[in-house]
């Protein structure tokens, strides 16, 4: 039995989604834990596909929403931008206890850290930098509404939106005070800069959401924080997750491993071939650390009050500094240019 599978309605299901499929089916979880669900399943034949399904227990209103993540993986199946082909959508709860979805299963690694990084050739890790660029700049030429995205989100006032959202989840699942969330919102809202244009925004683009090969990103994946909006937000994001071997931060982070190009190349390549400005970007990656500490806030709440099941040998304090932490880095790109992290 694997948790968040009902083998026999889901099979079932299955079936009539996939004709060439061959029961029984083996599933097992490749991705967990207080983000979407992520199975890889294979039927007696061999074939392989993946099913998304939101986490166990309680989660936020409007989260995790299949419906969505699958709509927006379907409308860009034929973009230059590469993602796995889906299969199928399930919003019968009866089914499998929460909605889910089907999609094609990408062979190839996904870079978590360091040690997934350092098994590519150095010349690899160059190549594969260069395209998680250039791949952002496809999904950023994407028109919406060319490929019927127009109405995923609301186009203007992107930043406004995204504060009122995460003050209002930082407000829910407060547990203790971080004076520096409270500037720093402060500060984003004060300092905000004028939207430049709309583009599809995926909302968590890393390494660690791309399964690579061949010195290329062969699917971008995790698209439950997309939405319409600025361009850049997704750009300080990447910044902030590009860290430079030999810096001493989140020595975690594939890129420190080393063999990747530099910030500096990352970000000159995306003007040139944008035509934006990179000059106001630590407005966007403070607000990124920002944002991902009020996401941090609510996944510590969930596992402090019991709502993520057993919380046994995990160690809640560093979790909850780790939240601090990125208040404070987030604090630090708006008042002195740089990130303390």
């Amino acid at each position: 039995m694997v948790k968040g599978i009902e083998r026999d309605s889901v099979t079932a299901w299955l079936e009539g989604q996939l004709p060439d499929l061959v029961p029984p089916l083996e599933f097992s979880l490749i991705a967990g834990g207080h983000s979407n669900l992520t199975f890889r399943f294979v039927d007696s034949l061999g074939a392989a596909f993946v099913l998304r399904r939101p986490p166990l227990g309680q989660v936020l209103e409007s989260a995790h929403d299949m419906g969505r993540e699958h709509r927006i993986v379907s409308a860009l199946c034929d973009s230059a931008v590469p993602v796995a082909a889906t299969y199928g959508l399930c919003e019968d709860v009866e089914v499998n206890g929460a909605p889910f979805y089907v999609m094609e299963f990408v062979e190839g690694p996904v870079l978590h850290d360091t040690a997934f990084a350092q098994a590519l050739p150095n010349s690899e890790r160059r190549t594969l930098g260069l395209n998680v660029i250039d791949v952002l700049v496809k999904l950023h030429e994407i028109n919406p509404d060319d490929v019927g995205l127009g109405e995923l989100g609301r186009k203007e006032a992107y930043l406004a939106r995204q504060l009122k959202r995460w003050n209002k989840q930082w407000a829910a699942s407060k547990t203790h005070e971080i004076p520096e969330m409270e500037e720093t919102s402060r500060l984003l809202e004060e300092t905000m800069p004028e939207q430049i244009g709309a583009t599809i925004v995926h909302g968590d683009y890393r390494l660690g959401n791309m399964i690579v090969r061949d010195g290329k990103i062969k699917a971008l994946l995790d698209w439950e924080l997309c939405t319409l909006g600025d361009p850049l937000a997704d750009v300080g994001y990447l910044l902030n997750n590009w860290v430079e071997p030999g810096e001493g931060i989140q020595d975690v982070v594939p890129t420190a491993a080393g063999g990747f190009p530099s910030r500096a190349e990352i970000t000159a390549r995306y003007e040139s071939a944008t035509g934006r400005s990179l000059a106001g970007i630590n407005y966007y990656q403070a607000f990124s650390h920002w944002r991902l500490a009020a996401i941090g806030q609510g996944v510590y709440k969930r596992y402090l009050v019991g709502a993520m099941g057993d919380n046994k040998g995990m160690d809640l304090d560093i979790y909850k500094e780790s939240v601090r932490q990125r208040a404070v880095s987030a604090l630090s790109l708006l008042t002195n240019g740089s990130s303390d992290d």
